[in-house]
């Protein structure tokens, strides 16, 4: 059906939805994480045989959208991905308290996503799979940022779509993407244990582990290299030039999901003239 569209509809349909869809991410972004913690605060209750905490219906759906401030209900105007915040200028109507720009960039990389992917792909099934990965990915990075969390609800869906990608799009490649799942995660896991053993610490989180898994599922095992060494390496010189510009952040954990998100974009959107070069210059 959509491929039946004409171009003037079918690209400025394609950025609606993108900013759509990323207006709901900031919507799962925003509220994921407190469910589990009401979750994880319930269960510790539970366990302890304590009184059930009396609180109100919270999940993606209700309440409805509310200023985090004032707690003002915010108008269904107000909610028109972009465009609801620049009319109020970043600003909540009720009380003027600065929203996050947090929320125009998410809904933004939703639209470009979806024209990145409607450009490469057309508009095919293949293609709404790989604009579901890249918007979970989005997600995932923006949590991580926010909370250093990357939750199994986001992560293992994410590792399973994966290996539906591959068994309907390209069969002949699921052996790859299998090993790829299960070298993602034993290569973090092998780097975590090392790097507890040698310093006493936790480089990174099992969240991390779950992702490159993920990832080695949607790409296969060929890629992992290509994604570890863009996401390490980006990561190192961020950080360092983070650390560097901000004082009171050195010592400070850094997320490095974001930059495992960042590599699985780039793989996924460009990754054959991409995995190109890399063996080339291997080779």
């Amino acid at each position: 059906m959509l491929a039946d569209l004409p171009p003037f509809l079918l690209w400025p349909l394609t950025v609606v939805l993108g900013l759509c869809l990323g207006s709901f991410l900031n919507v799962v972004i925003t509220r994921l994480p407190v469910m589990l913690m009401v979750g994880w605060r319930a269960e510790a209750r539970a366990a302890l045989e304590l009184e059930p905490e009396d609180t109100r219906p919270f999940n993606l759906l209700t309440p409805r959208s509310l200023c985090p401030r004032c707690e003002a209900p915010i108008a269904w105007h107000d909610n028109i991905p972009l465009l609801g915040w620049f009319k109020r200028r970043g600003r909540c109507a009720s009380c003027q308290a600065r929203i996050s720009p947090q929320y125009p960039l998410v809904e933004l990389a939703g639209g470009v996503l979806a024209l990145s992917v409607l450009a490469l792909y057309g508009p095919t099934l293949e293609a709404l799979f790989i604009l579901g990965a890249c918007l979970a990915l989005l997600a995932m990075a923006v949590i991580d940022l926010r909370t250093q969390l990357l939750p199994d609800l986001l992560t293992l869906p994410l590792l399973w779509a994966g290996l539906l990608y591959q068994l309907l799009f390209q069969p002949l490649l699921l052996p790859s993407a299998v090993v790829g799942a299960m070298a993602g995660y034993l290569v973090l896991w092998s780097f975590y244990w090392l790097f507890k053993l040698i310093t006493g610490k936790e480089g990174m989180g099992y969240g991390d582990f779950k992702l490159l898994a993920a990832l080695g599922a949607w790409l296969g095992w060929q890629y992992l290299p290509l994604v570890l060494i863009l996401s390490a390496g980006a990561g190192a010189v961020v950080g360092i030039l983070i650390q560097l510009a901000i004082p009171r952040l050195r010592g400070a954990p850094l997320p490095f999901g974001p930059w495992l998100v960042m590599a699985g974009w780039i793989a996924l959107l460009a990754g054959e003239p991409l995995m190109a070069l890399y063996t080339g210059l291997l080779y």
